[in-house]
């Protein structure tokens, strides 16, 4: 059986880099309005009030968080610190 031999195009490393930061950039703003959301709605509560809010935001956006950095995130959104994501 012969093999099957696939010519790339030349560009396709770095056309599929500019559509992997196209995706990490969408992702990042999608986190990021949901921080501004919870800073607008949340800042001065209490952390055991926003923890719960958080975990659920952060799993319907698909991700999964661990207790510490759910704590930390909560905390600074409790003192009313603005998180901003950088990619």
């Amino acid at each position: 059986m012969a093999g099957v031999k696939v010519k790339l195009n030349p560009n396709f490393e770095r056309d599929l880099m500019k559509l992997a930061q196209g995706a990490i950039n969408d992702t990042a703003t999608k986190y990021q309005r949901m921080f501004d959301s919870l800073s607008r709605e949340y800042a001065g509560q209490p952390v055991s009030v926003i923890k719960p809010v958080l975990r659920g935001h952060w799993r319907r956006l698909g991700g999964s968080i661990s207790d510490p950095e759910l704590t930390e995130y909560a905390t600074r959104i409790s003192d009313g610190t603005r998180i901003v994501m950088k990619t």
